[in-house]
């Protein structure tokens, strides 16, 4: 996870909370004094120490980050996320139950508040918002902008992660709110990134028959490779330890 400089992050700290030491701002933010101690040590603090001290002195996460080399033109990049968006932040479980629903014409299908998702990020969410927001070449661009190898990007996002520079840089070149990645990897909460509360909801209802078909589908897809992933590693695993015993 990208990392601010210490120097930056002890300026910050004196600013926001001159008169408190690192064991009174470790204490307010919830986080363990040894970690705070070992990121300064190293002379790098994550983003997610930030974000949580911010939070610990009710300080607005996405402004508190603009003061960091990276994000300054974060909090002015704010904006409703695209439906795309949003639907992509619906798991398959709940793209399948309004399928089932719908199948079964089920009053309720088009009632937002009756569709009770599931919180998000869900577990392929960092890979679906990519390919939401995605127009046409967003990894090579992603790749070429912040020297990242292609390889890398694709391990993150088969981890279901993705650093808060790469986000902020993907939302940049497609276009999108610049909280919208890092809402997407649990770095924000929605709110904080401008996300509406039945955004998600209501964006899945509109979505016509067909597309709600292909949507499902594509979901399941990523799920059965997934699957199958998990299976051959599996047995790669047996298999080693069969030979080792």
């Amino acid at each position: 996870m990208m990392a601010v400089t210490a120097k930056a992050f002890q300026l910050w700290r004196s600013r926001i909370a001159p008169q408190d030491t690192v064991s009174d701002v470790c204490r307010v933010a919830g986080i363990k004094r040894s970690t705070l101690a070992q990121q300064l040590v190293r002379g790098k603090v994550s983003v997610l120490t930030i974000v949580s001290i911010a939070r610990g002195y009710s300080l607005p996460p996405v402004e508190a980050l603009a003061v960091f080399e990276g994000f300054g033109d974060v909090p002015a990049g704010v904006r409703p996320p695209t439906d795309d968006e949003l639907v992509s932040q619906v798991s398959h479980v709940d793209i399948l139950r309004l399928l089932v629903a719908r199948s079964e014409d089920k009053e309720y299908t088009g009632s937002d508040l009756q569709l009770n998702l599931a919180p998000f990020p869900h577990r392929n969410s960092v890979r679906a918002w990519i390919e939401a927001i995605d127009p046409g070449d967003l990894r090579q661009q992603l790749a070429e902008s912040t020297g990242v190898a292609r390889q890398n990007l694709s391990a993150q996002l088969t981890a279901g992660r993705l650093a808060p520079e790469i986000a902020v840089q993907a939302a940049r070149i497609a276009g999108v709110s610049l909280t919208s990645g890092l809402v997407v990897t649990g770095l924000l909460t929605p709110e904080e990134g401008g996300w509406p509360q039945d955004g998600r909801a209501r964006a899945l209802c509109a979505l016509p028959d067909l597309d709600l078909v292909l949507l499902a589908r594509d979901r399941l897809d990523v799920l059965g490779k997934q699957i199958r992933r998990a299976e051959l590693e599996d047995g790669k695993d047996r298999a080693m330890w069969e030979n080792l015993g």
